[in-house]
């Protein structure tokens, strides 16, 4: 088969358009080099608001946006099969985020007694500049973090609070907590409907696809093909000379200078695992071989808040966050924040008969309907509470990975173990919790260890050591001169806040050196 973009030979093939490879390729479109977007999902339709759907059909989902197939979870030894939060489409997962933006603290990058890596090969202060850019860029609102030393992010001034807001951080400082205002990429436009958890039909939510694609777009010097599923990187045994794909169905070739992967980091590493041949017999890159391990998610600990004073019905909440637990008593923790999502009724009936599943009394006929009764007592009591996250930062351990079958080389697979130290360490932050909470009404929504399957990261690390990472400190493969990756697979921790900020300001910092003339 031919195509179009298979005439020109480009300055650079983006394989991905999610945060990093949006970020990214219009970066090197305003610069003015030639950019090829290779994006698995469709281009779909700006008036689209769907969310993240449970469809099981794979023509259903891919239409939407999603992740097409099931994710395998080899999960302590024990497998099970789910739909992953992950989109498939242009702006690929972001599409569909809660566009929550923030900045991690020092520590998560900088070395120290306890950073399970010795640090990253680039420092806080090193990246703050590419965090300023990355928040003026996605027109990020919030407040400072009022425990941060650090001189704050570029931050627009958010809006005012609702009452439920107020209330919530006026009970939390009493608590002596410090919350400050989530930041957020939200252009409040006038009729914005807060598009958080699903797609956004304007441009109102700052996303990969209106921050990124887009924008490249309107330049006239980047091109999209949609529909391209990369089977494989063509290479020798120092530069890639191509990617197979195929569009439609049918198999293509394109050729470029530089190739950027930006599948995500479960995606990024399949294709490099897929990509053997015999100057790579491991995988392309992977003489350390250490692509596809080191995954890591964060865990979630879900809980319900209640406001303590009787306030109006005022909707879902995301402007509240804290990280009083961030990094205490030498115990990596994480930031807290509100979700987006209120518990009401439908929402307790869904985490009562999620924690039913998950215990001793799963197989028991006729028990979950009762969940309604304790549900519809707790949304009558208490109001319209909401759902807040901890999250807890995962390390790396090489034993969890992605797992690439060459007889099923769609297959979406990864085998994971929860260790003793995080479980340990998950049960220190849930007491961490309840103790900061303390006077509040609020309940835990899960009962086992909740991994986070929006984020995951890690898996083509960068680091100085060819050894001990896959990429440089510049995202270019050790062993390949003309590779990147600027998705969160090259994150070596998973720091304790959502990884959008950084993979965004990542890319931004990777475009700088490609637009300055590296091969």
């Amino acid at each position: 088969m031919t195509h179009p973009a298979t005439e020109t030979h480009w300055d650079t093939i983006v394989i991905g358009t999610g945060m990093g490879g949006a970020t990214l390729g219009r970066a090197l479109a305003e610069a003015g080099q030639s950019v090829l977007f290779l994006e698995q999902g469709g281009a779909g339709y700006r008036a689209e608001e769907n969310g993240l759907s449970e469809t099981p059909l794979p023509e259903a989902r891919l239409a939407r946006g999603l992740w097409p197939e099931p994710l395998h979870v080899a999960l302590n030894g024990r497998t099970q099969t789910l739909f992953a939060p992950l989109g498939a489409g242009v702006g690929g997962s972001s599409v569909f985020y809660a566009a929550t933006l923030e900045r991690p603290a020092p520590h998560d990058l900088d070395p120290g007694p306890d950073h399970p890596t010795g640090g990253w090969p680039v420092s806080f202060a090193e990246m703050r500049p590419w965090y300023d850019v990355a928040a003026r860029l996605y027109e990020v609102y919030g407040a400072p973090d009022p425990l941060s030393d650090d001189p704050p992010a570029a931050l627009a001034s958010p809006p005012a609070l609702t009452p439920t807001e107020a209330s919530l951080m006026r009970s939390l400082s009493e608590a002596g907590l410090h919350p400050y205002h989530a930041h957020t990429a939200l252009r409040r436009l006038p009729g914005c409907a807060a598009c958080l958890g699903r797609k956004c039909p304007r441009d109102c939510k700052r996303d990969a696809r209106s921050v990124g694609v887009e924008p490249a777009l309107a330049t006239g010097r980047a091109t999209l093909v949609t529909g391209a599923q990369v089977t494989r990187l063509l290479a020798d045994a120092e530069r890639v000379i191509g990617v197979d794909a195929r569009v439609d169905g049918q198999p293509v070739q394109f050729r470029a200078d530089r190739y950027v992967l930006a599948g995500g980091a479960l995606g990024s590493p399949r294709v490099l695992l897929a990509s053997a041949s015999a100057d790579w017999p491991n995988g392309l890159a992977n003489r350390s071989g250490l692509v596809g391990r080191n995954l890591m998610f964060h865990l979630n600990e879900m809980f319900a808040l209640w406001p303590k004073d009787r306030v109006p019905d005022d909707g879902a909440t995301k402007a509240i966050s804290f990280r009083d637990l961030y990094h205490r008593d030498g115990q990596r923790f994480g930031t807290v924040q509100s979700m987006g999502i209120r518990a009401s009724y439908g929402e307790i009936v869904h985490y009562l008969n999620r924690m039913l599943a998950q215990s001793r009394m799963p197989g028991l006929p006729g028990l979950q309907p009762f969940t309604r009764v304790p549900a519809a007592l707790a949304a009558r009591l208490f109001g319209q509470a909401q759902i807040f996250v901890g999250l807890l930062e995962d390390l790396p351990y090489a034993d969890n990975r992605v797992i690439h079958d060459p007889t099923q080389p769609d297959r979406l697979a990864v085998s994971y173990t929860i260790h003793p130290e995080l479980a340990a360490r998950r049960r220190a932050f849930r007491h961490a919790i309840r103790r900061a909470l303390k006077g509040h009404r609020r309940v835990f929504l899960s009962l086992l260890p909740e991994l986070n399957y929006g984020h995951p990261c890690g898996t083509v690390r960068f680091g100085d050591d060819p050894a001990r990472s896959v990429l440089r400190p510049d995202c270019r493969a050790h062993d390949v001169a003309n590779l990147w990756v600027v998705d969160a697979a090259f994150m070596p921790t998973s720091m304790g806040v959502n990884p959008s900020l950084t993979i965004a300001a990542n890319a931004l910092r990777v475009a700088e050196t490609l637009t300055g003339g590296a091969r």
